[in-house]
Order: structure tokens, then C-alpha cells, then sequence
């Protein structure tokens, strides 16, 4: 007996079980099986919808970044403004969104001062903002 024959015999795909399929499929045509000739070309717009939605937070202290990966993990991206914490817990929230994000195969981004763009794996993001804050000849911080 070869490994795809045991294989079959072990999940039930013998050639005795899918015979029986095609005989049934063959005597019995419904109006579903008539239905569902039809090309499948629909995209529901719902799961559309949940995958555009983006946060907007800023947080007051290390505790609430919890919160922003949670909104992460339920796929959502989120805008950061980190301009109203003491540095040090600032710097402690990069350092946990940062592997939030890395947990999730998302993106973390620096959009403006103190100002962090972190997306999950369903939203992509093009360009670079890096270009235009050295036009603009912004003050950077350690991150």
C-alpha cells in the first residue's frame, strides 16, 4: 500500500466514497445545484467596512496601550498622538506597540511629531512622510 492510498483510507477519499458522490450528483439535479452554476463574483461589503475603520487616541498614561493593541488585534489601524505623556512613558508605549505590532505581521510609521500610524496586516500603507519632515526641518526625539 502506498502512502496516498493510507492516506486516503485514513480521511475517508477512497475511490468508493467519491464514486457514490458523482452517482448522487448525477440522479438528483436540484434547483441548488442550478443556482449555484451561477459565477460566485460577490464581495460582501460589510468585511469591506470593518477593515477601513481607523482609531484615533491619545493616551494619558502607559496603561491605556493595552487598549490601542487590542483595537490592533480586532484588525483596526490606529493614529497615536503621543504628545500629551511625559517622554519616558511615550517612549515605554512605542516599545510595546512596536512588538504588538510585529506580534500581528502589521506596521508601526512615524507620521509627525510624537504622532505614530500603527496598522495591522490588513491595511497597507504607501509613501513616506520622512521626506517632507526634512523639508519642514522637524525636531526628531529618540524615536
Amino acid at each position: 500500500m502506498s502512502i496516498k492510498t493510507k492516506f486516503k483510507t485514513f480521511f475517508f477519499l477512497d475511490d468508493e466514497y467519491e464514486d457514490n458522490e458523482e452517482i448522487v450528483e448525477e440522479n438528483e439535479p436540484t434547483k441548488n445545484q442550478k443556482q449555484h452554476s451561477k459565477p460566485q463574483n460577490v464581495v460582501s461589503l460589510q468585511s469591506v467596512q470593518k477593515s477601513s475603520k481607523v482609531i484615533l487616541i491619545e493616551p494619558r498614561v502607559y496603561a491605556e496601550a493595552q487598549d490601542i493593541a487590542d483595537h490592533l488585534k480586532n484588525r483596526r489601524a490606529v493614529v497615536v498622538n503621543l504628545q500629551r505623556i511625559e517622554h519616558d512613558q511615550a517612549v515605554r508605549i512605542v516599545d510595546f506597540l512596536s512588538g504588538t505590532v510585529y506580534a500581528i505581521g502589521g506596521d508601526i510609521q512615524k507620521v509627525g511629531s510624537s504622532i505614530f500610524l500603527c496598522t495591522p496586516d490588513n491595511v497597507e500603507v504607501s509613501g513616506n512622510i520622512s521626506e517632507i519632515m526634512k523639508e519642514h526641518e522637524f525636531e526628531e526625539t529618540r524615536w
